[in-house]
């Protein structure tokens, strides 16, 4: 399927690719346009428009665009719903929702800068997503397990912690 979009992405246009790619459409095709023509595009080409004024998958409210993909695709994986705030919080400006939101944005400002286009800043900031998807379901282990963890060395605590992280996948 292809999916159209505003250009010049930064974090909610780089976020919405990976999760989309990651947990809604494997083969997706991305099309980055100015701002007026996302809605004649998505016509034209018969693609799915987001994160662009008047997208069924838009900002509502206080929600951002990933949040909106999320809550359309049923998606409901507790570390998903974890990043979700870490980008809603670097996308809307309230960095106070998730402390991980100033480095995002900070990333994401600075991606712009060496990203050939908006493709290339997609590509670049891939892992930063998987990271932090990572991240969050690290933070949803160690809370779950932290009796056990505790009683671990650092050895053992990493090899719990990464084959706990293999059965979450």
């Amino acid at each position: 399927m292809k999916w159209v979009t505003r250009e010049n992405v930064h974090v909610d246009r780089v976020a919405c690719p990976w999760l989309i790619k990651r947990f809604v459409d494997p083969d997706a095709k991305f099309l980055f346009v100015p701002p007026e023509k996302v809605q004649e595009t998505a016509s034209k080409e018969k693609a799915i428009p987001f994160d662009a004024q008047g997208a069924e998958l838009g900002h509502k409210g206080d929600k951002c665009s990933f949040d909106a993909i999320v809550d359309k695709y049923k998606l409901t994986d507790p570390a998903l719903l974890d990043l979700a705030k870490i980008v809603r919080a670097a996308d809307t400006g309230k960095m106070d929702l998730a402390p991980e939101s100033h480095g995002l944005e900070a990333i994401a400002a600075g991606s712009m800068m060496i990203a050939k286009d908006d493709h290339d800043a997609i590509e670049k900031q891939k892992y930063l997503y998987d990271s932090l998807y990572a991240h969050c379901k690290l933070r949803l282990i160690k809370a779950k397990h932290a009796s056990e963890i505790e009683k671990l060395d650092r050895k053992q605590r990493q090899k719990f912690l990464k084959d706990k992280m293999k059965e979450t996948i």
